[in-house]
């Protein structure tokens, strides 16, 4: 049995995780898959009555899942720095899930604001738990007109290592070929120092193709040819810009997923689509569940289920095929629940 953390959350979150578990549960029981679930009401809506995004505890209660499954977290009234550090960010580092893994693809049927992108198949590593998005600064004079703020990013040779593994391992399972995103001609000490592990890292997987961009110019390329990629790895900053503007070049950020990873599996992986909570269209009834779908299908690849997660892909691409069965935001016309039916009748 494989035990798993739900944190619906925030705005669609609810919507999209009970989607993503309709899906779940009809793929499981075709595969014999043992899922089991329990549910957590962590969210914004906790906060404003509580004071915190989850207890004082929550690290230490989900330690013993093998999976967390998240929704969205975000609701007006409540800054992004609160919720974000006070449930999604504070997982991620207590379970060590330093790789965030955002898989890029066009489907048929998803029109991409771009021309030029078909066969678009590529995924975006990115470093999870340090760079710029660390702990270390502070502000000073607050109120004076020298008000200052300081912020370090923090690269360690561990953590540039690790990630630049993973993704040279990862491309030798697709096309062999490595874009590492970097800024060493503008940032004078943590760029450069990531160039030169990346470097070091892929001395050793002389059978890949590595390449090195700065972020200015990768950016352009991921509009101009996304063709081009197929393993791209990016420091925290880099790779959170770069893959949602890889999602947008993919039709919508509506289907992007993505996963949290320990590849260690020492701790819990965490899965969530990557839209956001919506809070404009949430309880609608018209949000997009493939993001979340993908998500899961991802949690099942994560967690010994090959063939059932390769299952949810193949009924994601046949219903984001048909008007039909796609929601507006992708010029369909179907509701979050014809969606839903139409994902589990292609896996009955």
């Amino acid at each position: 049995m494989s035990t798993i953390a739900v944190i619906p959350g925030d705005g669609i979150g609810p919507e999209v995780i009970t989607s993503a578990r309709a899906v779940l549960d009809a793929v499981a029981a075709k595969h014999a898959i043992d899922l089991s679930y329990t549910e957590f009401d962590w969210s914004c809506e906790r906060y404003a009555k509580e004071g915190t995004m989850m207890p004082d505890d929550g690290i230490e209660t989900l330690r013993g899942f093998d999976a967390v499954f998240l929704g969205a977290v975000g609701w007006p009234g409540v800054p992004d720095h609160v919720s974000l550090w006070g449930l999604l960010i504070p997982i991620r580092r207590a379970f060590r899930q330093y790789v965030n893994l955002r898989p890029i693809k066009v489907f048929k049927g998803v029109s991409s604001p771009l021309r030029s992108a078909t066969d678009v198949d590529f995924v975006v590593v990115r470093e999870n738990v340090e760079g710029e998005y660390s702990e270390i600064g502070g502000r000073m004079n607050r109120g004076f007109p020298d008000e200052m703020a300081v912020q370090e990013s923090i690269f360690t040779r561990v953590g540039v290592s690790r990630i630049a593994d993973y993704a040279l391992e990862l491309a030798r399972t697709r096309r062999g070929y490595v874009t590492s995103a970097t800024k060493s001609n503008g940032i004078v000490h943590t760029l450069p120092f990531w160039d030169e592990v990346v470097a070091e890292r892929a001395a050793q997987f002389p059978d890949v193709r590595v390449d090195q961009e700065h972020i200015d110019a990768l950016a352009a390329k991921f509009v101009l040819q996304p063709q081009r990629f197929d393993v791209v790895v990016a420091s925290n900053l880099f790779g959170d810009i770069l893959s949602d503007l890889a999602a947008a070049v993919a039709g919508s950020i509506g289907i992007a997923p993505s996963a949290n990873l320990d590849p260690t599996k020492t701790y819990p992986s965490m899965f969530e689509p990557v839209h956001g909570s919506a809070p404009d269209i949430a309880g609608k009834g018209v949000a997009n569940p493939v993001g979340a779908v993908w998500s899961a299908a991802m949690m099942l690849k994560h967690l010994g289920h090959p063939q059932a997660a390769a299952e949810v892909v193949a009924a994601m691409e046949a219903t984001l095929a048909q008007p039909e069965t796609r929601t507006a935001d992708l010029g369909g016309s179907a509701s979050t629940t014809e969606v839903t039916d139409a994902l589990v009748a292609q896996l009955s």
